[in-house]
């Protein structure tokens, strides 16, 4: 997996700024604008408002997370009855 950081620039509560993120990050991103019908500007906006003693990048990285995980647990990925099988099929 390549981990190195990308620019890209995004727009935040009217401000042009940039963040360095993996792709796989960016893409986790863009997966989660392209299901919420929002763009990435308006997503790391919404991000921005809410965050409170981190860096921006470090908020976009845990909204990502809590996003995915919340999926997770919505789903029942994360049920204690489904133990393990959900990482079995990502390094696969």
């Amino acid at each position: 997996m390549n981990n190195s950081l990308i620019s890209r620039n995004v727009t935040v509560n009217g401000h042009r700024t940039s963040l360095r993120l993996e792709q796989v990050t960016w893409d986790a991103l863009d997966d989660i604008c392209a299901a919420e019908g929002l763009g990435v500007h308006e997503i790391c906006s919404m991000i921005d408002t809410q965050r409170v003693n981190s860096s921006r990048t470090s908020a976009v990285r845990t909204f990502i997370l809590s996003y995915f995980r919340n999926a997770a647990i919505e789903s029942g990925a994360l049920s204690k009855s489904r133990g393990g099988k959900v990482l079995l099929k990502a390094s696969a």
